[in-house]
């Protein structure tokens, strides 16, 4: 039969685990927690497209253009939205996104 002492030398690792990992748990630094859209957004976006709305609006946003048409087209087998910006420097550009 074992000696109280050393019973409790043997069950001393245990309870130091039991009270210690917990406390380095709740000790551990905040995580930010992503939403899908913030991880998965740009893949689905470039993998399922946008419609032409939506490709007109970020167009508008990323160039400060005037739009002057916009289309969906087919290029090389794929579906584009194809959109002529008007630019603030007076030039003219032809913008594709991919089309959903």
């Amino acid at each position: 039969m074992l000696k109280p002492v050393k019973k409790f030398m043997l069950l001393s690792p245990m309870i130091i685990a039991l009270v210690v990992a917990p406390a380095l748990l709740l000790a551990a630094a905040p995580v930010q927690v992503l939403a899908p859209s913030q991880v998965f957004g740009p893949i689905l976006l470039a993998r399922a497209g946008m419609s032409l709305d939506q490709a007109v609006s970020q167009v508008r946003r990323e160039t400060g253009g005037r739009i002057l048409s916009a289309k969906t087209v087919t290029e090389n087998g794929r579906r584009v939205h194809r959109i002529k910006v008007l630019m603030p420097s007076g030039s003219v550009k032809i913008v594709r996104k991919p089309a959903g």
